[in-house]
């Protein structure tokens, strides 16, 4: 087996982060940012496109601010997320809302400019009494989908995502009703990015884009996949959208309209843009036969998608006198908790499967890759009382700058009442 090496730290850069910072600390790089809200936004299409960054993936802002700055717009899964984008200076007009809980606030969000998908034909029936007369999108589940893991489907019978592609008469219904325009069909499918099943959606969509005479914008998500370890293999954008784009040609050829396309892309934007860096803090191991641990001071707290979907991230040891011996170690979270193990058996979350590293002792630093997107934003905060971490930008110069400072214990406290 290969022995991963970091993408962007090596030891100079993570022990200066890890001495102004502590650790464990998310470190972002702007540079593969940049380099893949470029890649996203040369998508291939026949008459426009629209990237909007799929926030939820991670939603600091600095990394909002940089990619408003690239040119890519927002897509939001709720109210609180639209709110968090516009305080990061975000135009309202820049955010699209798809959502699985309709907001509170519906009916402000729709008047600062926010677009609306809705999501399901109580949102459309809600939409339509606070907006008779105005012009709105209908996220449609297709009746198949496409992901890495059953959780990460978001696309057929066995989701909830999205109004039923067998709908669309009610979808009608309701829109007369309220003298809706239905301007956007949103399609999102999971996180498999399947070429065949992401062009067979494709063309699925068009037909249903067809029953539909405002319709000027096709929205097809995002779900692109990244690979993280070594030897997994990413999407590529030119292939999987180039016969899509031919197929939107083909329609305007047949009806004579010019579809706007969107994208919705969050992990091919981030996961690779940033890394946990964390401090071996102890080693154990369980005899003859059993497994040699190394324990870091970061975890589930931290890092939750291989505790639940069994997810491979590249690990790494630095030291400033580097081992060349390598050892198999399970790496183990920080929390008290069977399952804060960061190296499960791909796909199996309760399984473990050894790492070979190089040899590793107390007080090395640990960088756990491919940890940009569903990290930050999707952590067991605050488990066994651990603080958020902070997170820290490496910048295009070279330079390290904190984003988000260290949660006190104060600051996880401060809402109880006794």
């Amino acid at each position: 087996m290969n022995i991963e090496k970091s993408r962007f730290l090596d030891w100079q850069k993570a022990s200066a982060i890890a001495a102004d910072y502590s650790t464990p600390c998310y470190v972002y790089d702007e540079a593969t940012i940049e380099r893949q809200a470029k890649a996203a936004l040369a998508f291939p299409n026949a008459f426009g496109i629209t990237v909007r960054y799929a926030m939820k993936a991670a939603s600091n802002a600095t990394v909002l601010k940089i990619f408003s700055e690239l040119g890519l717009h927002i897509d939001a899964s709720s109210a609180f997320e639209v709110k968090r984008a516009m305080l990061a200076g975000i135009p309202a007009e820049n955010i699209s809302l798809s959502s699985q809980q309709l907001p509170r606030n519906l009916d402000e969000i729709v008047a600062m400019g926010v677009k609306f998908n809705a999501c399901s034909l109580h949102q459309l029936e809600s939409y339509g009494r606070i907006a008779r007369g105005s012009e709105v999108g209908v996220r449609i589940n297709p009746g198949l989908g496409s992901g890495g893991t059953n959780r990460t489907n978001v696309g057929g019978p066995a989701s909830s995502f999205g109004i039923w592609f067998e709908y669309i008469d009610k979808i009608k219904e309701t829109a007369a009703k309220y003298d809706l325009k239905i301007i956007r069909i949103h399609t999102h499918i999971g996180s498999g990015s399947d070429p065949a099943v992401w062009q067979k959606v494709a063309k699925m969509s068009l037909d249903t884009v067809a029953m539909f005479d405002d319709v000027r914008i096709l929205n097809m998500g995002g779900g692109f996949k990244v690979g993280r370890m070594s030897n997994e293999v990413s999407t590529d954008l030119q292939a999987v959208g180039a016969p899509v784009a031919k197929l939107v040609e083909e329609f305007y050829e047949k009806t004579g309209r010019k579809l706007h396309f969107e994208i919705e892309p969050g992990t091919f934007l981030m996961a690779n843009s940033a890394a946990v860096l964390a401090t071996v803090q102890d080693m154990v191991d369980t005899g003859k036969g059993g497994y040699e641990f190394l324990k870091l001071d970061t975890g589930m707290t931290d890092i939750l998608r291989p505790s639940i979907y069994g997810a491979q991230h590249p690990i790494s040891i630095l030291s400033p006198k580097p081992e060349t011996e390598t050892r198999e170690y399970v790496v183990a979270g920080h929390c008290c908790e069977s399952g804060d193990i960061l190296t499960p058996a791909p796909g199996d979350p309760e399984g473990l499967a050894p790492r070979r590293m190089l040899k590793a002792k107390i007080g090395d630093l640990c960088v756990i890759d491919g940890a940009g997107a569903y990290c930050s934003s999707m952590s067991t905060s605050n488990y066994n009382s651990y603080p958020a971490a902070a997170e820290v930008m490496l910048m295009k110069d070279g330079s390290a700058r904190l984003i988000r400072r260290r949660q006190t214990l104060e600051q996880v406290l401060e809402n109880e009442i006794s």
